[in-house]
């Protein structure tokens, strides 16, 4: 096996480049000598010292060769000298490359691990920066030395057919975001000796990036539905391509795992969940006192002592902060799941990024102090994650700016708080760190002024019962001790609220806890009201990870799958297989409760990129629903195509909606039908019920005839109550008359279930249906089947246990023939 020799003017940048390139080597890989520096503080070369490192690694190499990679002027001149020095023999067997000393040496290290020859590695050394100069923009000059030919330049090669290549997709909901962007990493750094992967992405034509650079390869912008290119080349090429497919199938393993039980001297596990929006404890709201963060001041005031000094300073900050994310990430396996434990294995993985280490390495043998190359360097790396156009990815940045403070914290030696008292925190981001140590019994919620739902930070709080309000802005800028009380539910933040504010604060949290403790405690029991009317209860789902949400918070199936949220991020439209291998999850969440998925309720307010629909003047009145598929059925039909391959194994409803007349219906059934003989099948099979929405107030007037032959039938209250009421649901300006309390809208709904045919399912679904204080009027009005948002579950089981079915049907006489939505608003408070 060759050796290696690092030649530069800093022992302290030698030293931090061949541990850089050492962290990509098995253990048995190539020996790499140093010949830096004129002694630990003094820069500048010795070609005696060059000579005897020389002869070291030629030793070392047993005859195969030795590589040298330099870095400045003068270290190329000591080399030559040392090359004069040593016997002829030696120096015949060494190679002197021209390749960037950081990167040269990473892909060099890699190839000679695998046993690749002198000239091999050579070349893999000169093709170092071909993933940085891609990602910047700046290709090599075909007029430079190896640029254009087949050992020197990636493009070369590939054109010869050493690289072979893989298209996946990038099916997760949040796209390849740090951790499964980290899994990946993972995935080509355990075939990296000997092989050489980069990526892709097709779907916007970013990279190529080395897929052992984390920030290269998560800063891609790879949303849901892109598709990436991945390429790989050397002996093991075929096999770690095989593996990242198997990878890709699996959404890079984007998906929570299960909680281990809780210690005794440990807090009760909370409901896990990566869903925004999704607090653990049901009551999403808090009150106390403001506690502020200890922030980490600027290094305004660092001096910067010797290049060796600073160095040695960073690498012992990186390796302690390594050292507390490998304890945060086992806490948080152990208490919430490998989902969120993997978030700080991902920031462990940014930390060892080698282009981020390589990039403050190269600050520092600048001259800068080791906090400001940390600080200048984290930013960069911050700036392109901000620069990215999905929000998801944008809000990664966080990430970067978590272990940017970590590292800053022991650089500058401000210590974590071990306590930050009790109330109510106020941050600007929520760190990750911070969401998983906080002390739950003392800190009531969290209130950020940056950042939305999907950070980290925030899901980890709210999967351990926190509640979070978000995005607060200038409203949070407060003292410490300031009496702070929120409501995440309904968006509202009161600052130093007067008594009687704080009186109902109190009354309402005390009366969400007691209800929401007792509501989990029966979840999973059914729901029969005390005069012994049954009542399902299900959830809405738009993801995997709802799904299972919903089955752990109680849910008797799934009521309404929504499908283009499931795909929503999707640039391209997602195959069968790739449509089953979904559903069935979704299915197998819940089994062996059905699951009802709706097929594509594109327009209006639900585009999808891959489903065009042409402007139109008033699209809510426009091509919705299953009218968007009657030029072209070919992406419904597949869809129900891959609907039909699940029901042979699992019990699936399947909804059509928008639909407005008993053509459409024909038409639809006609399409299932199509999609059953796809699969060999003479009929759709028989654990498939078909059923349609009803929202449009036609189909509502004409159910009998129209719903005839179907297995359910679900209310769409949302549109339902728009298209009655002629107020679009969006439209802030007409919000007064789209409530779906109007009397109207529950008289109709009440007609729905008086006419639906004999054997027909009534269910209902939308903001309603999510309702608590709403669900014992629906049941009176004579829905036997409510869809709810999965945190809901609970206590609307538990609210429709406590009643009875005469006094919900009492209820819904009263609210039929009320004045107002206003008014029906009071009934429900006097029944409450």
């Amino acid at each position: 096996m060759i050796a290696l020799v690092v030649v530069s003017h800093s022992r302290a940048l030698a030293r931090a480049a061949v541990a850089l390139a050492a962290e990509m080597s098995p253990e048995d890989g190539p020996r790499l000598e140093v010949a830096a520096g004129l002694d630990e503080e003094t820069t500048g070369t010795d070609a005696v010292a060059i000579a005897e490192a020389l002869g070291r690694a030629d030793d070392a190499s047993d005859g195969a060769g030795v590589l040298v990679l330099v870095d400045l002027g003068s270290a190329v001149l000591s080399t030559e000298m040392a090359l004069e020095m040593v016997d002829p023999e030696v120096a015949a067997r060494v190679r002197v490359s021209p390749a960037p000393l950081v990167e040269g040496l990473v892909a060099a290290t890699v190839a000679a691990g695998t046993g690749a020859d002198l000239e091999t590695c050579a070349a893999e050394a000169r093709r170092g920066l071909d993933a940085k100069t891609s990602h910047l923009g700046d290709a090599p000059d075909p007029a430079e030395p190896g640029a254009g030919d087949e050992t020197g330049d990636a493009a070369s090669a590939e054109e010869s057919g050493d690289w072979t290549a893989a298209e996946v997709s990038v099916t997760g909901e949040h796209g390849l975001h740090a951790r499964p962007a980290a899994r990946l990493v993972s995935t080509a750094a355990a075939a990296s000796p000997g092989t050489r992967v980069r990526v892709r992405n097709v779907t916007t034509g970013a990279g190529p990036v080395d897929a052992l650079s984390l920030s290269g390869v998560a800063t891609l912008g790879a949303r849901q539905g892109h598709v990436l290119r991945v390429e790989a080349t050397g002996e093991r090429a075929g096999e770690v391509l095989r593996q990242i497919e198997q990878l890709a199938a699996t959404a890079f393993g984007d998906e929570p795992g299960p909680a281990q039980p809780l210690a005794d001297d440990d807090a009760p596990a909370p409901s896990v969940s990566e869903e925004p929006g999704v607090a653990g404890s049901g009551l999403e709201a808090a009150m106390g006192p403001a506690v502020l963060d200890r922030t980490v001041p600027d290094p305004d005031d660092v001096v910067a002592g010797s290049e060796q000094e600073e160095q040695d300073r960073l690498d012992a900050a990186v390796a302690e902060a390594l050292e507390a994310l490998e304890q945060l990430s086992a806490r948080a396996r152990r208490h919430l799941g490998d989902g969120q434990a993997e978030v700080f294995e991902a920031h462990a993985a940014l930390l060892r990024d080698p282009e981020l280490l390589g990039d403050v390495a190269q600050r520092i043998s600048g001259g800068e102090a080791a906090a400001f190359a940390w600080q200048d360097a984290v930013q960069d790396v911050v700036g392109r994650f901000e620069a990215l156009p999905d929000a998801y990815l944008q809000e990664r940045a966080q990430d970067v700016r978590s272990i940017g403070e970590r590292v800053m914290r022991v650089l500058l030696d401000v210590a974590e708080p071990e306590a930050l008292g009790e109330g109510v925190l106020v941050v600007d981001e929520l760190d990750p760190a911070l969401a998983i140590s906080l002390d739950a019994g003392a800190i009531r919620g969290v209130v950020t002024r940056q950042g939305g739902a999907l950070g980290h930070g925030v899901l980890i709080a709210r999967a351990r019962g926190l509640p979070v309000l978000t995005g607060a802005g200038a409203r949070a800028d407060v003292e410490a001790g300031t009496l702070i009380a929120f409501d995440a539910r309904a968006g509202r933040l009161e600052i130093d609220p007067v008594p009687e504010v704080q009186t109902a604060f109190s009354q309402m949290l005390e009366r969400r806890a007691a209800e929401r403790q007792q509501a989990l405690a029966d979840t999973h029991l059914p729901v029969v009201t005390r005069d012994g009317a049954r009542v399902t209860v299900k959830a809405n789902v738009s993801s995997v990870a709802t799904a299972r949400l919903g089955a752990g918070l109680g849910a008797e199936g799934s009521g309404l799958v929504r499908t283009e949220a499931v795909f929503a991020q999707w640039h391209r439209a997602p195959t069968v297989d790739q449509q089953v291998e979904v559903y069935s999850a979704i299915a197998q969440a819940f089994d062996p409760h059905a699951v009802t998925i709706r097929t594509w309720d594109v327009g209006g307010d639900k585009p999808l990129d891959f489903i065009p629909i042409e402007e139109e003047a008033n699209p809510f009145l426009g091509v919705r629903g299953i009218r968007a598929f009657r030029k072209d059925p070919s992406l419904l039909l597949d869809q129900l195509e891959a609907l039909c391959r699940v029901a042979r194994g699992q019990r699936l409803n399947v909804l059509f909606p928008m639909v407005t007349s008993l053509d459409d219906v024909d038409w639809a059934r006609a399409r299932l039908q199509e999609a059953a003989r796809r699969v060999g099948l003479s009929a759709p099979p028989h654990q498939l019920g078909v059923g349609i929405m009803v929202e449009v107030p036609a189909v509502a007037v004409r159910l009998g005839r129209l719903a005839h032959g179907l297995d359910v039938i679900s209310i769409g209250s949302n549109d339902l109550s728009q298209y009655t009421l002629a107020a679009e649901r969006g439209n802030p300006h007409v919000a007064t008359w789209s409530d779906g309390l109007d009397p109207a809208v529950l008289q109709l709904i009440r007609y729905i279930c008086d006419r639906a045919p004999e054997g027909v399912v009534v269910s209902l679904c939308g903001e309603l249906a999510s309702d608590p204080d709403v669900a014992g009027l629906l049941v009176g009005l004579g829905v036997r089947e409510l869809s709810a948002s999965p945190s809901a579950v609970p206590t609307i089981k538990a609210r429709l246990r406590a009643g009875s079915l005469r006094e919900m049907q009492d209820l819904a006489a009263s609210a039929v023939t009320a004045r107002d939505a206003a008014a029906v608003r009071d009934l429900l408070a006097l029944h409450a």
